[in-house]
Parts: structure tokens; sequence; C-alpha cells
């Protein structure tokens, strides 16, 4: 290929990660590429929580929109943020090798928790799981790139933070005082990485499959499958993870009312040749029993 491949990204340092990430494994093909930089809407604004943002794929559509108006040819993204349903006309191209898939708790101290401790997280997910664990701890939202939150939690009167552990690493943040939460079931897809291109472009296409890791696509296919199937955006605390085993799927998820004291959890073992729907079927049966009553909490009214 002659062309040079335009990267779309936005501009945080993250996501300049996963773009140059990205930019790497093209060029070692020996592929000419460069980083058009776009800004969007949930960049712009950090002061509104985004369950609050009305919307899903707040930091994807500003992308959607340049490549289907060949401002670029591919964008990266990272997994847990983009729509279950992908805009007409993009496809997905390639899931990157995935990262740590838990949150962690970055603390100020080592001291033990206490009943009234406050803890900061602008997820849904994370705010459900927790207090379900400790139900008399106070959240408080948290917003902002990953340094800027960082910087909020050491300057605050906070217990502590919730964060990706994939997010940390990449950006090689060293914090002394950290706790990965391995009960804490993480976002459909959270550690990995999608790269989407217009659905006519076949010569990118083929490309990007060419990078394409097929145990962490099979992984997030089935969590992204659960996640639709529930009908749940970013709004709703809905939590999924796959693993592989040799010939074997674990999968676990859920779905949590916001005070942690409704849940409906699904945790099980499945041959690889049963694969096909599987997040489709495990969500499925959740909601027959009982989800979609607690899901009702989160559509918007009329």
């Amino acid at each position: 290929m002659n062309k040079i491949i335009r990267i779309g990204t936005r501009a945080s340092a993250l996501a300049l990660w996963q773009a140059n990430t990205l930019q790497d494994l093209l060029n070692a093909k020996e592929i000419k590429t460069e980083l058009i930089l776009i800004k969007s809407t949930g960049d712009l604004d950090l002061s509104q929580p985004l369950y609050e943002m009305g919307t899903t794929g707040i930091f994807t559509k500003t992308l959607d929109t340049a490549l289907l108006n060949n401002k670029i040819d591919i964008a990266i993204h990272s997994m847990k943020d983009v729509p279950t349903l992908l805009a007409k006309g993009i496809q997905q191209g390639a899931v990157l090798e995935r990262g740590p898939v838990f949150d962690v708790l970055v603390k100020k101290t080592s001291d033990s928790l206490k009943n009234d401790s406050t803890i900061a997280t602008g997820s849904l997910r994370r705010k459900a799981q927790w207090l379900a664990h400790n139900p008399d701890h106070n959240i408080v939202p948290l917003r902002g790139n990953i340094q800027t939150r960082l910087n909020k939690l050491e300057e605050s009167a906070w217990y502590g933070a919730i964060f990706a552990e994939a997010a940390l690493v990449r950006l090689e943040t060293e914090q002394k005082q950290i706790e990965v939460l391995d009960w804490m079931i993480p976002a459909p897809a959270q550690g990995a990485l999608m790269v989407v291109c217009k659905s006519k472009d076949k010569e990118i296409f083929a490309l990007l499959q060419s990078l394409n890791n097929v145990e962490a696509a099979l992984c997030t296919q089935i969590e992204r499958d659960f996640l639709r199937t529930l009908e749940g955006g970013c709004t709703a605390p809905i939590g999924a993870l796959v693993k592989v085993d040799g010939e074997n799927i674990h999968f676990k998820g859920g779905v949590f009312s916001l005070d942690g004291k409704r849940k409906f959890i699904a945790s099980e073992t499945f041959k690889i040749a049963s694969a096909k729907n599987l997040g489709v079927k495990i969500a499925k049966t959740l909601l027959l029993e009982g989800a979609s009553t607690l899901l009702e909490e989160f559509k918007p009214s009329e």
C-alpha cells in the first residue's frame, strides 16, 4: 500500500498512546502513517458526568464523522467507549492485543477504609459495585483525563479513586498505594483497543485484519453482545468479562442497581465451540430472571 494512512485520534495522553501504538504496528509493516488530532464532545465538556450527557459514543462520534467525511482513514478507540452498534458505513477492522482488564483503587493513604470513607469515580458501574461491598461509603463524581483525575485525588480529602488499570499501565503512572479490584466486574471490552475503518474500504480492512488478535476479538465480542442485548449503554451499571482457558471460555457478567443493593449475576464456563451468540443467550437469561425490571430504572423518561 503506497498511500499514507491517516489515523484519527483524540488529543488526550491516553488516546495518543493508543494511536502511537497503532502507528508503530503499521510502520512495522512498512505502511506510512500520520496522526490527525480531533477533539470530541466528551473531551470538551469535563464538568458534566458522562452518564448525564444523554448519549452513547460520546468519545467516538466526532471521529466517526471525520471517518465518514474522508478526513481520516482509520480510527482507534478504547473499546469500552464504543457503542455496541457501530455507525452506518463504519466497520470493526481489528481488536489489538488486550491490556489489563480490571479496575484499581488508587489510595492516598495506607490506612484502612472507614465506614464514612469517600471514593471518587465517574462510572455508575463502579459506583454500584463499590456500594454493594461498602454501602456506607460516600461516592463523589470524577471527570477529566487520567492525570487530571490523579491531580484531583491528590488535592482532595478523598480516601481514593477508581481507575482502569490499563490506563495507568499504558501511561506509566507510578502510584504507591494501589489495589487491584479483581472482585469488581469490569466494563465490557475494558482494556481492549478497537480499530475501525469505512465499510467500503476493503483494502484497509484487509490490512487491519492482519493486526487482529483473535482471542481478544472473541472475548470482547461476547462481552459486547451481552451489553447490547441488555440494552445498556454507558449509563447502565453493566459489567462483563470473558477469559479463554484452553478450550474453555469463562464468562462473568452482571447488571446492578445504583445503590448496589440489587444485582443479577451470571458466572459460567463454556466450550469455545459453543461461543456463538453466547453473550446474547446469557443476557436473555438474566432478563428473564428479572434484570429487565432493574434496567427500567435507567431508561430515559418520555
